[in-house]
């Protein structure tokens, strides 16, 4: 009666406390398996601490009532009377452990959503890091990429204008704030006669002919700006003038400062001579029709004061006074009636035949006839005859007569200089249509004023008595007469640049050419 009824409540007690123990080990083991999981959470760990406070609580709670109930059922209750005071004191201990825990919870909770929320921020921040960090490597290699395409632009444009610059036929060249030369292409120092190591310290103003040219350029590119078409002489290195035409930029700084200037100039020399020797072709052919008129109209009494003249001389004896007198009638009236033959060829009045003509065998009979004088004058001859050369149809006698006026000139060109060098060359011209013939001396050449009127009827530089003035317009009007053209260079442009003498480059059609050409002229008139 006294034990019975209090067995369920002790076998409850003890069963309860055992449990307790259990599943308090199982809810801090559950605790610790998710802090290793996830060791940087906040909340596993903070569970962790509190299942641990309350195993320890539910350990120090649970062995007190076992040992109490054993206690009691071993009639021991004066033992469990002794510890019981420490029993509960443990109690309050881990009581007080998981209330100070629980207690903390909340502002733990309050600090770990404020480093939850830094750390989104963080996190925040971090991606938008990384993505303008992308956008900076998209923009930089996309910068790359377009600085290399502007650098392939810049280099096709820089290898264009220097193709441009260095390939032009025409002087171009820079100059810098000082009129110093600072670059020039090949053309302006084959223009010049410079070499490029001569050019390092040459002024602007060495290039001009004139005082008064520089002065001019000058003002205009600092009024203007720039210039346009102006026609100069330029001084080469030899001193000789050229004309030229020239154009010229300024260059201006960022604070209006001028830099430099940039300039295009076009030779003008050969055009200038062209142009002369045109309008001397247009005053030659008004003068043809004249001296063909004047021709004919003297030849009459010329004729008839040779007549007569020779006619009186029969009258008188060799050798006396009137015999003497009446013979310079007669050779000055023979001198005036060749001049008058060399009007009428040179008004191309005279008559000429037409057949088929070989110019190397013409060459090589004027050689034939002339090679002993000028070997005696210490001139070489140099024969360069094209081979397969394709025949003219012309008047072999005046063709013969135009290349002994050459050959003369040439030697006369020499002869005052003790020999030189003679050069006849023939070949077909790179069209196929015309045959050239180039005959080149090495004298003293003819200047650039008297170009223009070599072909002139009477112009003449040699002394008083050594010439009529009327070689080369006679052989002027032959070439002309066979559809040809005749021109002059003085001094020679070759390869390897200038060469002191003077050049006759005769250009004759073709014989199929030639017909065309002589039909044309013959329906049109002649002088």
């Amino acid at each position: 009666m006294d034990g019975l009824p209090l067995l369920p409540a002790i076998f409850l007690d003890i069963l309860g406390s055992a449990a307790n123990i259990a599943f308090s080990f199982l809810a801090w083991r559950y605790a610790r398996l998710l802090t290793r999981r996830q060791p940087d959470n906040f909340v596993w760990g903070y569970l962790y601490y509190v299942t641990f406070a309350i195993a320890a609580f539910a350990i120090s709670r649970a062995v007190g009532h076992l040992v109490k109930q054993f206690l009691l059922i071993a009639g021991r209750a004066d033992i469990w009377m002794d510890i019981s005071s420490y029993s509960g004191g443990f109690n309050s201990l881990f009581m007080i452990s998981v209330a100070a825990v629980m207690i903390f919870y909340h502002k733990g909770v309050q600090a770990y959503e404020a480093l939850d929320l830094e750390a989104g921020k963080l996190k925040n921040a971090n991606r938008d890091l990384a993505a303008a960090a992308m956008q900076l490597r998209d923009l930089n290699q996309n910068l790359e990429h377009k600085v290399e395409e502007r650098t392939e632009e810049l280099s096709q444009s820089e290898k264009k204008f220097r193709h441009l610059f260095s390939e032009s036929k025409d002087m171009v060249f820079f100059s810098d704030a000082d009129n110093r030369l600072v670059d020039m292409n090949d053309s302006g120092f084959q223009m010049l006669g410079y070499s490029r190591e001569e050019t390092t310290n040459l002024l602007l103003a060495d290039l001009f002919a004139y005082p008064e040219d520089i002065r001019s350029y000058s003002g205009m590119l600092a009024q203007d700006g720039y210039i346009k078409d102006l026609n100069l002489a330029f001084a080469r290195k030899d001193g000789s003038p050229i004309s030229v035409l020239l154009s010229a930029t300024a260059i201006f700084g960022e604070k209006g400062e001028m830099l430099g200037s940039e300039v295009i100039a076009k030779d003008l020399t050969r055009l200038k001579v062209m142009m002369e020797q045109l309008a001397a072709s247009e005053k030659m052919a008004s003068v043809g029709q004249m001296a063909a008129g004047i021709a004919h109209e003297i030849n009459t009494p010329l004729g008839i004061i040779l007549g007569y003249s020779q006619l009186m001389m029969d009258e008188f004896e060799a050798g006396s006074e009137q015999h003497q007198g009446l013979q310079v009638i007669e050779r000055q009236t023979k001198a005036s009636r060749k001049i008058v033959s060399d009007l009428l060829k040179f008004s191309r009045q005279s008559g000429s035949t037409r057949e088929e003509v070989n110019l190397n065998e013409i060459l090589a009979d004027v050689m034939a006839v002339t090679e002993h004088t000028l070997s005696l004058s210490r001139i070489s001859v140099h024969l360069d005859l094209g081979k397969g050369l394709p025949s003219i149809t012309g008047d072999p006698e005046k063709l013969r007569q135009v290349f002994v006026n050459l050959v003369n000139n040439a030697h006369h060109a020499m002869l005052d200089m003790g020999g030189g060098e003679l050069f006849l060359r023939t070949h077909l011209h790179e069209e196929g249509r015309s045959v050239v013939v180039e005959v080149r001396d090495t004298g003293h050449g003819v200047p650039e004023k008297n170009q223009a009127r070599i072909f002139e009827p009477f112009f003449t530089t040699k002394p008083v008595g050594q010439g009529t003035g009327l070689g080369l317009s006679v052989s002027y009007g032959i070439i002309h007469e066979h559809g040809g053209a005749i021109q002059v260079e003085s001094p020679v442009h070759d390869r390897q640049g200038l060469l002191q003498g003077t050049l006759f480059r005769i250009t004759l059609p073709v014989e199929d050419e030639q017909k065309q050409e002589i039909s044309g002229s013959q329906a049109g008139g002649s002088i």
